[in-house]
């Protein structure tokens, strides 16, 4: 897509993220988290420097990235999990792509070394995404969580663990 920009997220795009993320759990493949949390629990839990938003030419949100830490121990600094969420209308036009290398380049600039996610198995495109952008998968965490809404609502689902580790931090 030519004419995508990714910039860092703000406050004042929540309302179209928030859109975003809620056409996400529709689907029932992207979260086991029912509802879009608040800007304040978002703001909190997602790591300020590596929040990123795809935008068209008209400013409009296509998608969004973000990261938070997988524990509080020194440690782990250079591991975070990321989310990342197309609009359904921007699917199969490369945002994901663009905004997954962004968010890559980022945490590399950073000093992270590892990005990891979990994906249920049936959200495909988003598995086939990962690996052509460098991430593997680690193993699958059978039966892991009860759905609680949606069309697999009352399902115990398997999420696929996935991760890239940095070619170049800590190499």
């Amino acid at each position: 897509m030519t004419d995508l920009a990714v910039v860092p997220l703000t406050r004042e795009h929540w309302p179209a993220v928030h859109r975003i993320y809620a056409e996400g759990i529709a689907s029932g493949h992207a979260t086991f988290t029912a509802e879009p949390p608040s800007w304040d629990e978002f703001d909190a839990t997602r790591l300020p420097g590596h929040r990123l938003l795809a935008v068209d030419g008209s400013g409009a949100a296509l998608g969004w990235v973000a990261v938070s830490h997988v524990s509080g121990r020194a440690v782990y600094n250079g591991v975070v999990e990321h989310s990342i969420y197309v609009a359904a209308e921007a699917r199969g036009r490369g945002v994901g792509r663009q905004l997954l290398q962004a968010l890559i380049d980022d945490t590399e600039r950073a000093g992270i070394w590892t990005i990891q996610t979990g994906i249920f198995p049936e959200n495909a495109a988003s598995l086939a995404l990962h690996h052509a952008l460098g991430f593997r998968t680690v193993g699958t965490r059978e039966r892991v969580g009860l759905m609680t809404y949606g069309p697999m609502a009352g399902s115990w689902r398997d999420v696929i663990a996935i991760e890239r580790r940095s070619t170049t931090i800590g190499a």
